[in-house]
């Protein structure tokens, strides 16, 4: 059921957001030099890692790590890259991963694969089994603010009361924050 939802929602969300999804590749392409997409690698269920696409925010030679643990992450953003991320339409390319099952609409956000500590920590508490989503329990509930303890802990709590209301409670209430651009710190 989970699976067919997410392939619904991300064909209407692909229908619904194509002139969004269009005029955000023509302005990361007039903004800055670079391909318009960038490919990172990331952690998706049972540590398998797959590439996840976002709009490029990032000028390119960026440090491949956590923005958090940039020195000075505002020094390597595009001209509306902060735009991008604060209003998450960097995210919108992830539709296609949604569609070929590396991700769904609800889980943990993928880790970057040298996030060693968020990998070992979701390891073994078991969230490593779930599908990583575009949006997640732990992304409701603080975002970039959220330590990596808190976040897996987070995690491991929707692993524990998953169901299909729960998905949809987290759905509603990413719109509500992205809408208010709450808890974006990069």
């Amino acid at each position: 059921m989970k699976r067919l939802l997410d392939v619904i929602l991300a064909l209407m969300g692909g229908l619904l957001l194509a002139i969004p999804i269009l005029l955000t590749a023509v302005a990361v392409r007039l903004t800055s030099a670079g391909p318009v997409l960038y490919w990172s690698d990331r952690v998706g269920r049972n540590n398998r890692l797959f590439k996840m696409p976002k709009f490029r925010s990032m000028r390119v030679n960026t440090p491949a790590v956590a923005t958090h643990l940039l020195e000075n992450p505002d020094q390597w953003l595009t001209p509306i890259g902060s735009f991008l991320r604060k209003s998450s339409l960097d995210e919108l390319p992830q539709l296609w991963c949604i569609l070929s099952g590396d991700m769904s609409f609800v889980g943990p956000r993928p880790a970057l694969f040298n996030q060693q500590d968020l990998i070992s920590l979701r390891t073994s508490k078991g969230v490593h089994m779930l599908v990583p989503g575009l949006t997640g329990w732990a992304q409701i509930n603080g975002r970039d603010e959220l330590p990596i303890p808190h976040k897996v802990a987070l995690d491991e709590e929707y692993l524990k009361q998953y169901s299909l209301g729960l998905d949809l409670k987290i759905i509603a209430l990413t719109i509500v924050k992205v809408l208010k651009r709450e808890s974006v710190t990069h």
